[in-house]
């Protein structure tokens, strides 16, 4: 837990690797399952990417972006300090 904890502070702002958390489930603050970090090895972002997700909480159940700094830890999921009110409209 504490090295891939570390590891995700340490890249909130130089977007790097992003592929030891892909498939790992997003949660909310609420406890509510957001999604699945999104699957690419090579990928390398300032956000994480989320797909899977419910359309009674995203809009048509499309991917979102989140980021960062609204990340509160990782272990064998992610759990989210912060995330909008919901259902998030797509436009």
């Amino acid at each position: 837990m504490t090295s891939r904890l570390l590891w995700v502070r340490a890249m909130s702002n130089d977007g790097r690797r992003l592929g030891t958390l892909a498939g790992l489930e997003v949660y909310l603050p609420s406890g509510r399952r957001l999604g699945l970090v999104l699957d690419d090895q090579e990928m390398r972002c300032s956000h994480l990417f989320v797909h899977d997700t419910p359309e009674d909480l995203v809009e048509g159940g499309v991917h979102v972006a989140v980021p960062w700094r609204w990340v509160k830890a990782v272990d064998d999921i992610v759990l989210l300090l912060w995330f909008p009110q919901t259902p998030i409209p797509l436009a």
